[in-house]
């Protein structure tokens, strides 16, 4: 293994992704590295969802390398399961299904085990999110925002990825129930030593959570760094982002 692939976890490069005639990432490069917890903001529609789901395999890319963890990806290997964690941003929950058989899903998919360890396995992922044992047997309909969200994380971390993509992970949250899943998000990452990739228009996430922040625009990652650098950037859009009403309005709040 060289030193970039030690170095990184994610390493994209000109990548180009689009809809028809529309084109939605125009060769975009992008690093994560290992360990880190990366935000990407950019505009809605703007392509961020796009590029996470182009990364792990769920939409095809017309040109540009991905690699992960060192390995180039195309999206259909089966094995990539157990390299990321997915949360999306609404939970995903099979409604049917009960809260233990939800975490189960990725472990009847992927692995051979016993009904016993899955359930141990169900249990312990579910207590290492914050919720007890007794909320095993729930369906989701039974469970608040919160819960669906702490679920739908015990779910990406039950093949114990290193990585964890997650999507607009506080989004439908009141603040408190989202300043406590970001610090469960910090506490997570700094235990597991997982790579965090995650989407967000949440500035107080963006603040308190991350090691470095991405901007997507015009198809592009135009701006990477820690939050300091990019409430410094020149970039147009990036300063409308940053340095709007409503996120100054914010960021005097957080002081």
């Amino acid at each position: 293994m060289d030193a970039s692939q030690d170095q990184f976890a994610i390493r994209v490069r000109d990548l180009v992704v689009g809809f028809g005639r529309q084109t939605v990432l125009d060769h975009l490069s992008l690093d994560v590295r290992r360990g880190e917890i990366l935000g990407l903001v950019g505009a809605s529609g703007g392509g961020k969802s796009v590029l996470m789901r182009t990364i792990i395999g769920l939409i095809p890319r017309r040109g540009g390398t991905i690699e992960v963890m060192g390995q180039p990806t195309g999206g259909h290997d089966r094995g990539a399961a157990t390299t990321w964690g997915i949360l999306f941003q609404q939970g995903a929950l099979f409604s049917s299904l009960t809260v233990r058989q939800n975490i189960q899903f990725p472990l009847r998919e992927n692995l051979v085990l016993s009904q016993e360890l899955m359930d141990e396995i169900a249990i312990a992922k579910l207590e290492m999110v914050g919720l007890r044992a007794q909320d095993a047997d729930k369906y989701p309909a039974e469970l608040s925002g919160g819960m669906t969200k702490r679920v739908a994380l015990a779910r990406a971390l039950a093949l114990d990825p290193p990585i964890l993509f997650l999507d607009e992970p506080t989004s439908g949250l009141d603040p408190i129930a989202a300043g406590d899943f970001d610090a469960l998000i910090k506490t997570l990452q700094k235990t597991l030593g997982l790579t965090v990739f995650m989407v967000t228009h949440d500035l107080a996430s963006l603040t308190t959570v991350c090691d470095r922040v991405a901007a997507l625009a015009d198809g592009k990652i135009v701006a990477i760094g820690p939050m300091r650098e990019l409430l410094q950037s020149e970039h147009p859009w990036v300063r409308a982002y940053f340095h709007g009403k409503r996120s100054q309005m914010l960021q005097h709040e957080m002081r």
